[in-house]
């Protein structure tokens, strides 16, 4: 028989010792020197009196108790010992969270990282956790089939992003693929989706500006960008410095010295694995100098919008560039690289300037070898050509003579 009430419960106040309330049936309510409540339950199985923790009061209250207590009589009917079913059915629930997708996808990917590069490893993590996690991070990654999987991957596609989206079906691949290996799956779900996906054409290339008119139209629109100013600034430094998009957005306030107007990027962030040094012209100085009060006492120059501790999204110059009205076959991020490579190849620069500033990969292997100092190759070379590139744009933008100027000596 029922004793307790919820009154009675509410009311009952700690002493210095604990001390029972009995409800019946095998209920009580222990009650703690330091106030806390907590429902358990005397019951034998087997011959041995045990207890069962049924919850927290308030968090459980009186009628809730009594219904589990009432569950627990159920299992003892049934000769099931509750105390091992509830710690059976924690098991489960455990087991179940490591084997979601997202926990094998983190196990994996931690296992894995130590050994990529920086720029590939944080592309991935932020692919899955973008495009992935989302829609079926949660789920047990035993039960996801190729179908359900499709999903998320369409809808990458349907964004217009047709390489990310081959790209992160590749990446749930090596995940199922490792759950399969460490017993927590039977098979890899991706290979059902072969063809799924339309193919990413080859022959595809950076859209760039090479008319000089048109890159003065581009340089004056740049200037008049009305969107984030992290963004402007990056906006900015893309015709200047014509890095990788990746290289520019993960720039870091450590890897500048402004004393000898240099960026030096480390070898594990170059996509060739060798130090690169981007002269500064004394344009890109300025604007970085300007951003300085804003992120300077962040890791990044251009940090996220909403994560001070990662660089901004690698959309984020592409989105600004249709903001503006110019379209993807018509200009894009990489395309400043092959804007300036253009027009200083026909302004008359040497194509080892040129090379080395793009750093492209040494083409003969053997003479490669011997470049170990390949990133500082023609440095003083390299800082008039990307001077006079800086001063070049700025008569650009200015609508001076937009003919090809031959460089100085």
């Amino acid at each position: 028989m029922n004793k307790l009430t919820e009154l009675a419960v509410k009311k009952a106040k700690p002493e210095a010792k604990p001390y029972k309330m009995t409800d019946g049936a095998g209920l009580y309510l222990l009650v703690e020197p330091k106030g806390s409540k907590y429902w358990r339950m005397f019951y034998r199985f087997a011959g041995k009196q045990k207890t069962l923790a049924i919850g927290v009061y308030p968090d459980v209250g009186l009628a809730d108790a009594r219904g589990r207590r009432d569950e627990a009589r159920k299992l003892l009917a049934n000769n099931v010992d509750p105390g091992m079913a509830k710690r059976a059915r924690k098991a489960a629930i455990i087991v179940q969270a490591e084997s979601s997708f997202e926990a094998v996808a983190c196990e994996w990917f931690k296992r894995h990282s130590p050994n990529w590069k920086e720029n590939h490893s944080s592309k991935i993590i932020a692919r899955l956790e973008k495009d992935i996690f989302p829609w079926i991070g949660a789920r047990p990654i035993a039960e996801i089939t190729g179908p359900t999987l499709l999903v998320a991957i369409r809808r990458i596609e349907s964004r217009g992003a047709l390489e990310t989206a081959h790209r992160a079906l590749a990446n749930c691949g090596q995940v199922f693929r490792y759950a399969v290996a460490t017993g927590r799956a039977e098979r890899d779900p991706t290979g059902d989706l072969r063809g799924a996906l339309p193919p990413v054409r080859k022959d595809r290339h950076f859209a760039a500006i090479t008319d000089p008119k048109k890159v003065g139209e581009l340089m004056r629109d740049i200037d008049g960008y009305q969107g984030s100013y992290i963004v402007k600034s990056a906006f900015k430094l893309s015709p200047l410095l014509f890095v990788r998009p990746g290289e520019l957005r993960r720039m870091e306030w450590g890897e500048l010295d402004f004393d000898k107007a240099v960026w030096i990027i480390p070898a594990e962030k170059m996509k060739m694995g060798i130090t690169h040094i981007v002269p500064l012209a004394k344009q890109a100085v300025e604007v970085l100098r300007e951003i300085q009060p804003l992120t300077g006492n962040g890791k990044y120059v251009f940090h996220g919008e909403r994560d001070h501790d990662r660089p901004m999204s690698d959309n984020a110059i592409r989105s600004a560039l249709r903001r503006m009205g110019w379209a993807n076959d018509e200009m894009t991020p990489h395309g400043f690289r092959a804007m300036a490579s253009t027009i200083l190849d026909n302004m008359g620069y040497k194509q080892e300037w040129l090379e080395r500033q793009l750093a492209h990969e040494e083409p003969n292997k053997i003479k490669a070898a011997y470049k170990r100092d390949a990133w500082r190759m023609y440095l003083p070379e390299r800082t008039a050509m990307m001077q006079a590139w800086a001063d070049y744009l700025d008569k650009l933008k200015l609508g001076a003579d937009v003919l090809p100027l031959q460089k100085a000596a």
